[in-house]
Order: structure tokens, then sequence, then C-alpha cells
């Protein structure tokens, strides 16, 4: 008796494991499932997911590929058809086939530029959006969840608010303009500048968002049933406010990419390659348009793969499209078979 009890909670204990494990593996294949029906339901989701994929691919290729061929062969092999700062003697050149985008005015190969350029803004825009997320949601959690008047956490809510309308009193690249010209050039001093600007607007929409929430009968619910005011906050008020954080960070990544200020001239970034070229826009346009066009492509990516994570991530926006798109599909079924 005493042996049959262990195995008897151990056959038990691995029984619940496996339907945990079933649960989780079908909650993840209705949710590929709806991502898919999302996805061809609208087409501009699709295609923004794919330009944020091919970029991702091509920001990590670039950066792994030298580095590999540098342990594995013993010399460093680019991915880029020309050193980015090397200089030729085709001065100016056109786009060609020998050189895609074109040269500067330096013979710079202007298509090797761009494509070292995309992970550091990359980098740029994930780490600038990243630490706003973090600080502004953290700071927004506490000001609009523990804002009674006449406490601790009303104070705290209040000098939180008072601190953020400071910093959104300013322009907020007008701000980091300033901060940037006082640190001085560099990738480092041009990244702080906006990291101390950007954090403010995250502070407001995550306050709003608990404002909403936190009144939510759910919410009056557990507290009533004596749930802890932190594990509220953790489990029923963090949780429905990933959606339009997420979303609204998709969308900031690509807006804060291509800032430029203080990055050095001689470093490829998106930003300052625009200021670099902007005095040949008449005689060498494709060395502005090259550059410009992928800043472009990468907000135009970022900003359709946000919007539709936000229909995505929303259950009633998701089911709304899936329908809408059944009976255009019943449709065209409907069609071919009166044609064939």
């Amino acid at each position: 008796m005493t042996e049959t009890a262990p195995q008897t909670r151990n056959s038990s204990s691995r029984a619940e494991a496996t339907r945990v494990s079933k649960a989780e593996a079908s909650a993840l294949r209705d949710f590929l499932r709806g991502l898919l029906r999302v996805l061809r339901a609208n087409p501009l989701t699709f295609v923004g997911f794919i330009l944020v994929l091919i970029l991702s691919v091509l920001a990590l290729l670039v950066v792994l590929v030298p580095v590999v061929t540098q342990l594995l062969l013993g010399h460093t092999i680019l991915l880029t058809p020309f050193d980015p700062n090397e200089l030729t003697t085709d001065y100016g050149q056109p786009p060609s086939t020998s050189h895609f985008f074109g040269t500067d005015n330096l013979g710079g190969d202007i298509f090797s530029r761009i494509l070292t350029a995309l992970p550091l803004d990359l980098a740029i825009g994930f780490g600038i959006t990243g630490f706003a997320l973090l600080v502004g949601g953290g700071l927004g959690l506490v000001a609009g969840f523990w804002d009674k008047p006449g406490t601790i956490g009303g104070v705290v809510s209040l000098v939180i608010l008072r601190v953020t309308d400071v910093f959104l009193a300013f322009p907020s690249l007008v701000l980091a303009l300033a901060i940037a010209a006082s640190l001085g050039r560099g990738t480092g001093p041009a990244m702080l500048a906006v990291l101390v600007t950007w954090w403010p607007y995250y502070v407001r929409l995550t306050r709003g968002e608990v404002l909403a929430v936190k009144h939510q009968p759910y919410v009056m619910a557990a507290r009533a049933a004596g749930v802890s005011e932190v594990r509220i906050l953790f489990r029923h008020v963090l949780r429905n406010l990933l959606e339009p954080l997420l979303v609204y960070y998709t969308l900031d990544i690509g807006t804060v990419s291509f800032v430029g200020i203080g990055v050095p001239l001689s470093v490829p970034e998106w930003g300052s390659m625009v200021e670099l070229y902007r005095r040949f826009l008449q005689t060498q346009p494709w060395t502005v348009l090259s550059a410009g066009g992928a800043i472009f492509v990468t907000v135009l990516a970022f900003s359709l793969f946000g919007d539709g994570l936000r229909d995505i991530l929303d259950p009633r926006s998701r089911r709304a499209l899936v329908q809408a798109a059944i009976p255009s599909t019943m449709m065209a079924k409907a069609a071919a078979a009166a044609e064939a």
C-alpha cells in the first residue's frame, strides 16, 4: 500500500501535465489558425507581416554573416556587394547593375550603406521603444492603479503625472535635438536623447487604459473576493493592457528607427544619410531617395503590421474580419463552380 500511493500520485501528476500540455498546444493551434485567417482576410496586414519578416531576416544576416564567416573561414565575407565605407572611382553614378542604388559624390555604394544601416536602425527603434515601454508603462501602471487621493500611492501618482507633463510640454524631437546637441555627436548620445523624451507618451497611454480597466466588474469581483491588489494588477489589469501597448510599441518602432540626430556621418544610418545627401537632391537625387525609400518602406511595414496586430489581438476585430472573409470566399467558390 505504501508503494502504491506514490505511484498513483506520480501517474496522476503525469496525466495532469499531459492535459496541460495538450491544452497549451490546442490554444497555440487556435491562435495560429486565427492568425492565418486574419492574414488572409486582411491583405495589407499580410503585406506588413512579410515586409517586417524580410527586414528582420536581412538585419540578422547583415550582422551574422561576417561573424560566422570569420569564425569558419578565417576571413570576413560581407553580405553587401561592397564595403560600406569603401570609396571607388565611380563618383556620383546613377543606379546600374554594378551599383543597384548608385554611388554618392565620394564613390561609396549607396545600396551597401543602406543595407549595412538596417541593423543599426532597427536596433535604435527596438531599443528606444522598448525602454519607453518598460519605463513609461511601469510608471503609468503605478499612476493609474494607485491614484487614490490622500494616500502615498496618490502622492506618487501625482508626482509621476506632473513630471510627465513637464516633458510633454516640449515637442519630443525638439527636446531630443537639444539634449543631443549638449551631449555631442555619437550613436549612444543620440539614442539617450530620444530615450529621455519618449517615455511620457507611454505613461499617459498606460494610465488611461488602467483607469478604464480597473473599474470593470471582474476587477471589482476579484477585489470583493479578497484578492490582493498586486495580484489584481498583474492578473486582471496588466494582461488587458498588452493589446494597446504592443500595438503602440510596434507603430513606434518604425517612427524612431531613423532619427539620425547626433549619429556621426561616417556611420551608415538612414537619418544621417538623408542629412548628408540632401544637398545633392537636384544633382544626384538617387542618394536621398534611396535612404528616404528605405525609411518609407520600414515605417510602412511596421505601421501595417501594428494595425494588423491590433486586429489579431482583439477578438471582436478578428471575428469581424474572419466573418467578412467567409462570404467572399463562398462567392468565389460558387462563381468558379458556375463557370465549370
